[in-house]
């Protein structure tokens, strides 16, 4: 049998597996308890539960199902994680430090199919989508690992920008906001979590259909579609006009911000004309902006990072035209920064 992650199930579908059993709905709660509060590692260490339905739960789920392949370290703190799936795939999750506190980017899918010309997530195409559990799972080994450091440190945020478009998996991205965001488990505060799309219109629509008060992000990174189509093949499917109108649905009918993502490329998009023209097609939905510096992957050397007077520059016109915006705060630059690159290099190293 091929076993699922437990982690796979919201506390509402673990009662709902559990009732034919006979086991009543308290069970479920005890299990989900021993999983997310006291974060147990085993399911003989769930002491509580009878033994009827820990065979049970042994015999058709695993607390398992990503092994540590590669960890990197920085000297900002920031931790590069290169897991290892049952199938021989591998994905990367970080954790990165803040003075708001630790936050996890998850990754999604096995690869990537949006195809952004600047990308090291999509060096590799698609391979599959990852499970509710294997998402979900990131998140439980970052907590492990602190747990096991001993600090009474936690994960207090979660961005979903990992490897992959979130809403190109977009059931199983659900059943994990459901999980982590679940007040008798993790817990995470849904304002503390972002979901960052590359513009899929039909389901930002029903992302804002879920009323899931998480905070959403679009990676935005040109201001006409001209620009857009040669750095992102989405825009051929869906242009910026089509993109604008589902994020004014979401604006209408959540009355919650959106952050837009602009990654920087030295001569590309980086020029004050841009910034006006992004301040235009923005207007007077006062949304964040936030500028990406660039980090340059091998495999596009058309690319280049944004010099730090064009950066300024950039800003200050938003800031002139009234737009919130920041300039990202990069972390872990002294390891494989830009998402992807280390999954890239270990598949081309195992190649070789």
């Amino acid at each position: 049998m091929n076993k699922k992650s437990i982690y796979g199930l919201t506390l509402e579908q673990l009662e709902a597996w559990l009732l034919p059993f006979g086991h009543k709905k308290f069970r479920a709660q005890q299990v989900w308890d021993w999983l997310y509060r006291k974060r147990v590692t085993d399911f003989d260490e769930m002491t509580d539960v009878n033994a009827d339905c820990i065979a049970l739960l042994k015999e058709h789920f695993v607390l398992h199902t990503l092994k540590e392949h590669v960890k990197q370290e920085s000297a900002d703190g920031t931790i590069k994680f290169l897991f290892k799936l049952t199938d021989g795939n591998l994905i990367e999750t970080v954790m990165m430090r803040h003075k708001f506190g630790l936050s996890v980017c998850v990754t999604t899918q096995v690869g990537c199919n949006i195809g952004c010309s600047f990308c090291a997530s999509g060096l590799l195409k698609k391979t599959r989508d990852l499970s509710s559990g294997e998402i979900v799972e990131q998140i439980m080994n970052v907590q492990h690992a602190l747990d096991e450091a001993g600090n009474g440190e936690k994960v207090s945020h979660i961005v979903v920008m990992g490897i992959g478009e979130p809403f190109d998996n977009f059931d199983n991205l659900i059943d994990f906001l459901k999980v982590v965001i679940d007040q008798k488990g993790l817990g995470i505060a849904a304002r503390h979590i972002t979901v960052s799309t590359s513009g899929l219109a039909n389901k930002i629509y029903d992302f804002t259909d879920t009323k899931i008060p998480v905070n959403l992000a679009i990676s935005l990174h040109a201001p006409n579609n001209e620009l857009r189509t040669k750095i992102m093949k989405i825009n051929r499917a869906i242009p910026i006009e089509k993109l604008m109108e589902a994020v004014d649905y979401y604006l209408e009918n959540t009355n919650r911000r959106i952050t837009f993502e602009y990654i920087l490329l030295k001569d590309v998009n980086d020029r004050v004309e841009d910034a006006l023209e992004l301040a235009e097609l923005i207007g007077d939905k006062k949304q964040y902006v936030n500028l990406i510096p660039y980090n340059p992957v091998d495999e596009h050397s058309q690319y280049q990072r944004s010099t730090p007077e064009a950066i300024m520059a950039f800003y200050d016109t938003l800031k002139k035209k009234g737009l919130n915006c920041v300039v990202r705060q990069e972390h872990g630059t002294d390891i494989d920064a830009a998402c992807g690159q280390l999954r890239s290099k270990q598949i081309q190293k195992a190649s070789q």
